[in-house]
């Protein structure tokens, strides 16, 4: 008792030294501001008191009534509003003006400078204003609260276990600390699929259902060659509707904030596959975000303050010569940082303090993206990354103290959606991209269009497709006539042949005798031209300058399509067509193995001469997948049964004794494909909670959490 009253009398005094200091600075700045006047001291105490009290009573309501107009003008008219209650108190008060442009610059210095102090200073200023004004507001509004447990899912997008575990030990991340060390959580990591990146496990965790998502981006030979991206403007939504059964995580009373996907959540704000939605402009629930007048201000202290650690960054990293490293960032990287790291984290925050104490939503789905963002420029364990989880698990200590003043019992479960790998990137190893790699084993007629990276505005990348589609005269959905039917009806024909049914047969028999006297692509390549399943299908008149290739990265993953072809291509296929490349790949000692379908042999993987055949789980040469996980084969059979498997699946080579993978992208942290911690995500999850066996897949996640959600709201009825 006596370290609660020490702890609340230390915060009384720092309040009132914050509110004099506010009042001291703000009277010596306002002679520079022509359109205001203040005559002493005493003047500026009366205003700054006056404001705070009429914050505090008015601001709520005003800021409701006023929210549409708050919100289309992205937080700006806060500042505006705040001006009009200045010029109201101005009226009261004779030794106080304020006229013309001050009315919109005051507010916004006394938010700036509200802001600085509370930064220096320590001062959970606005923590305070939430749990004494908002959750009065907010318990007078909603009165009608559940008795039935709530949810609160916390998602740090991209934070490995054993990250996760360095932060604490390093003292970075306290609170999840005491959580553990109290009894009150349980860790465990979880594997993710193969395409271990956020549009994968988010349709996983939230819907349930990730089947058909390859990669970050991919291309859908049936639907025209189109590019399809995780976070593209409008495939987000397009992929909702196909993974979701309306029986999401979020689909029982439940809100999204800050994600990918909704999981069939009916209200949701900054959900990527509901920005076309005007509801999502509209919701209600952007007042628990502009309920406080100094947001925009604070946020706006933050973002700079951002914007010159990455300047920091960018100049500490080459004096202490700190590798891998990225030798280019680019300066809209600035924002972009500023803009996950803060901006993303403050709205996301004050949305589910506002949530908890409205105690209206069953479940709550936020995800934190900022330590992503970082680590995947600087490092996974660089200081900026390490940075970016204290402040997350800051707002974790806010989001727990809102929900120790609720009237809800809420239940917080913090998780990520996939780890990150570390190393250079394959460009930086070896001088070489994937996509000048596919170039080179390719004939010099053969165009190719790659994208290889994942972090930059998606607006771009849709329309540089169409650039490139244009400039070369003609459009990606030209394909050759060797259509899907015809294709089926030549192998068909093949497979009624007694001959060569009782050659195949043998064929496979023997598979494991191929590498007897030479490498085992020549002699499939021998065996193929014998049996004439090659690329000689009907109606493949076209000729091969006019070929296309797409070559993309997700990480350490690649995908390559062949788009003038409307089906998957066969290994015998392609290795007619393009001598050479497939070889040329698995030898290349960054690329760790290729997976493509054999016509004859089923899917194989191939490393060097080694060779995996996925059928009949044989390998002839070294077990060269092992390195990957024990559960790396029944990853690779899952994203082979998709519809939009690649024509040739590349992964990097993973260093196992430096732990390191080779993005494809120019990305120092990596995540996409397999290898390292990547895969290797974690859930922290009350105690009480039962987990009987290891999660693999995203899938089991959320059967997971709907399994414990159900059991916790059965035993609340059954007491």
């Amino acid at each position: 008792m006596d370290k609660i009253l020490k702890e609340r009398v230390v915060g009384i005094v720092k309040l009132i030294f914050f509110f004099f200091l506010e009042v001291y600075i703000f009277f010596n700045i306002a002679p520079y501001f022509g359109g205001m006047h203040i005559s002493d001291i005493r003047t500026a105490v009366i205003v700054l008191l006056t404001l705070a009290v009429a914050n505090a009573i008015l601001w709520p309501l005003v800021s409701y009534i006023s929210l549409s107009f708050i919100v289309f003008t992205l937080g700006i008219g806060t500042f505006l509003l705040d001006g009009f209650i200045l010029a109201v108190l101005s009226f009261f008060i004779p030794e106080f003006s304020i006229t013309g442009s001050s009315i919109f610059t005051v507010p916004l210095v006394i938010g700036i400078i509200n802001s600085i102090l509370s930064f220096i200073l320590n001062v959970d200023e606005t923590s305070t204003y939430y749990r004494y004004v908002l959750k009065k507001e907010m318990e007078f509004n909603n009165k009608d609260i559940s008795d039935k447990d709530g949810f609160i899912f916390l998602e740090i997008d991209g934070l490995a276990r054993n990250i996760l575990e360095q932060a604490i030990d390093r003292g970075d991340m306290p609170t999840l600390k005491r959580w553990i060390d109290e009894g009150t959580h349980k860790l465990t990591k979880w594997e993710t699929d193969l395409s271990s990146q956020t549009g994968a496990s988010q349709a996983g965790i939230l819907h349930g259902n990730n089947k058909n998502i390859p990669a970050f981006r991919w291309i859908e030979k049936e639907n025209n060659n189109k590019l399809v991206s995780s976070n593209g403007f409008g495939d987000a939504t397009m992929i909702e509707e196909r993974i979701s059964n309306h029986k999401g995580l979020l689909s029982n009373n439940g809100a999204s904030r800050s994600n990918l996907f909704s999981g069939d959540a009916s209200d949701y704000l900054l959900t990527f596959s509901k920005l076309g939605s005007i509801k999502g402009f509209y919701s209600k629930s952007w007042y628990y975000v502009y309920s406080n007048p100094y947001f925009i201000a604070r946020v706006l202290i933050l973002f700079l303050w951002d914007m010159f650690m990455e300047l920091c960054s960018r100049i500490y990293h080459p004096i202490i010569n700190i590798k891998p490293r990225l030798s280019f960032r680019g300066f809209l990287y600035f924002f972009g940082r500023a803009g996950a790291n803060v901006v993303m984290r403050e709205a996301s925050t004050f949305t589910l303090i506002g949530d908890i104490f409205a105690g209206q939503r069953d479940t709550v789905y936020t995800t934190y993206m900022g330590y992503d963002e970082i680590a995947h420029h600087s490092g996974i364990r660089d200081y900026d990354a390490f940075y970016a989880l204290r402040q997350i698990d800051k707002q974790f200590s806010y989001i727990e103290k809102a929900i120790q003043s609720s009237k809800r019992k809420y239940n917080i479960i913090v998780l990520s959606d996939h780890g990150q790998s570390e190393g250079p990137t394959f460009k930086q190893k070896f001088g070489i991209s994937l996509k000048e790699l596919v170039d080179e084993l390719l004939p010099e007629s053969v165009t190719i269009h790659s994208i290889l990276h994942s972090n930059d505005d998606h607006f771009i990348e849709h329309f540089s497709l169409k650039d490139y589609a244009s400039k070369n005269k003609r459009k990606l959905t030209h394909k050759l006539d060797n259509t899907f039917d015809d294709t089926l009806d030549y192998i068909r024909d093949l497979s009624n042949n007694e001959v060569y049914r009782k050659y195949i047969t043998e064929i496979k028999r023997k598979k494991e005798l191929l590498t007897d006297g030479e490498p085992v692509i020549d002699r499939l390549n021998d065996i193929a031209d014998e049996v004439g399943l090659d690329i000689h299908l009907p109606h493949d008149e076209v000729s091969i300058e006019e070929a296309q290739t797409i070559v993309l990265a997700s990480g350490n993953l690649g995908l390559i399509y062949f788009t003038d072809w409307s089906t998957r291509l066969t290994y015998e296929q392609i290795e007619d067509a393009f001598p050479g490349l497939i070889s040329g790949l698995a030898k290349h000692p960054g690329i760790g193995f290729v997976m493509v379908h054999s016509a004859i042999y089923g899917t194989i993987c191939l490393c060097n001469d080694d060779v995996y055949y996925m059928d009949d789980d044989k390998y002839v040469g070294n077990h060269f997948l092992d390195k990957y996980g024990e559960n790396i084969v029944s990853h690779l059979k899952r994203t082979d049964s998709f519809e939009h498997v690649p024509d040739i699946l590349v992964n990097s080579e993973y260093d196992s004794y430096n732990d390191q993978v080779y993005a494809f992208e120019e990305l120092i942290g990596s995540h996409g494909g397999a290898g390292s911690t990547q895969q290797e995500p974690f859930i922290l999850y009350p105690s009480n909670w039962e987990l009987k066996e290891p999660i693999i897949g995203a899938e089991n996640v959320y059967k997971f959490f709907k399994k414990e959600i159900k059991n916790s709201w059965e035993n609340k009825v059954e007491n």
